[in-house]
């Protein structure tokens, strides 16, 4: 399981690769691109907000790139605006937005023993 954004960056674009090579499918570099800044969002949030990354998993289907990321916490990520009330430029909050707009299909699901897992389907083309 990766601990960090890059290891789990390394594993998807090995996993895309391999993938599509098994099934002769064309990988677009720009949903390559896509699927990686999906995972980096995804495992930077597990580690910064979740309480840590608890699980990892990426599969490649015919129409996409399905990545699972699991954490500590029960808390479903929210947007946070990009200013706050007085008009002043807020840090962060950012990956959310990029998540939902760059994956076909998101889900968030609680976990029995606690915490949840987000899974993000990107497609391929």
């Amino acid at each position: 399981m990766p601990g960090r954004p890059a290891d789990a960056r390394r594993t998807v674009r090995h996993a895309v690769n391999e993938g599509c090579r098994a099934r002769a499918l064309a990988c677009n570099p720009e949903a390559m691109e896509d699927v990686l800044l999906v995972t980096s969002e995804l495992t930077t949030n597990a580690i910064l907000h979740g309480g840590g990354i608890t699980g990892f998993d990426v599969d490649v289907e015919a129409g996409g790139v399905r990545v699972s990321v699991s954490d500590r916490s029960d808390e479903v990520p929210v947007a946070t605006p990009p200013v706050d009330e007085r008009g002043r430029f807020t840090p962060g909050g950012r990956g959310w937005p990029i998540v939902c707009r760059l994956a076909r299909d998101v889900s968030v699901a609680e976990l029995p023993r606690g915490g949840k897992r987000i899974t993000a389907v990107v497609p391929l083309h």
